[in-house]
């Protein structure tokens, strides 16, 4: 049985606290972060990146999900347009899917060839020690699903018209290919699996459990993150607090809600 909404949420508000404080230590230090997200199609990287970043300030913490390439990016160095979007000083950044996209769906729905699979597979380690000797902190997770689990999350969505919208025909074809993305991925982890940029495995198939392991080992990799609160004044208003008042436009009618 999957974890009930209410014993998550228990269990996700102090890590919530900690990730506050991570991204306010980055800010004081400017630490640099990038967490890549990746995974089978329904394994569950959105839902995991809205609870990092859930309460954290969207202009210090942002997600990246690229879209296909466009045809001036299909001619320049794959990397390329990865790169312009890492962190400057004090920033966190998400990737959902990151340039592992090439290793993934690319190779297996035949979008790159095997000649530039194995390109990427030999540049990516170079590029990551440059990104870490650099001092960016490169977390990698890889989310797991059971393809029971995928089926019937594929099956919610096309079920669910506020779901619709997630399900492509890449997904749909990528049904029949569950063992090609596990022998993609199992060539990608004994390629890029490094000791200065490792991958770390989560389980998926509970996607509220998995989302606490993966917090947690985020949070536990970090250095100390702990930062004071800084002191802030807060002086009384001195006056009874007024009520909005307005000369040139009224607000619209309330939202009609019954007693």
């Amino acid at each position: 049985m999957g974890l009930k909404g209410k014993e998550y949420r228990k269990l996700l508000e102090p890590m919530t606290e900690e990730l506050v404080m991570m991204a306010r230590w980055a800010r004081i230090t400017g630490q640099r972060i990038v967490v890549l997200f990746e995974g089978r199609d329904t394994a569950g990287k959105g839902g995991a990146i809205r609870a990092v970043r859930d309460k954290l300030n969207p202009r210090q913490c942002r997600t990246v999900a690229l879209g296909k390439p466009t045809d001036a990016e299909r001619t320049q160095w794959y990397f390329q347009r990865y790169i312009a979007h890492l962190p400057s000083a004090g920033e966190i950044v998400l990737f959902d899917r990151s340039w592992y996209n090439r290793a993934g769906v690319e190779q297996v729905m035949d979008f790159a060839d095997q000649d530039e699979v194995d390109l990427f597979l030999r540049q990516v380690p170079i590029l990551e020690k440059l990104l870490t000797d650099d001092g960016i902190l490169l977390f990698k997770y890889w989310l797991t699903t059971d393809q029971e689990k995928q089926e019937e999350r594929l099956r919610e969505r096309l079920d669910d018209p506020l779901k619709r919208w997630k399900l492509s025909p890449i997904d749909l074809a990528a049904r029949e290919k569950y063992d090609a993305y596990t022998q993609a991925r199992e060539a990608m982890l004994k390629a890029t699996d490094v000791g200065y940029a490792p991958w770390t495995l989560v389980d998926f198939n509970d996607q509220k459990r998995g989302r606490l392991t993966l917090i947690r080992n985020l949070l536990d990799r970090l250095p100390d993150t702990h930062c004071e609160l800084p002191e802030i004044e807060f002086p009384d208003l001195g006056r009874e607090p007024k009520v909005e008042s307005f000369s040139a436009l009224e607000p619209i009618e309330n939202y009609p809600i019954d007693d």
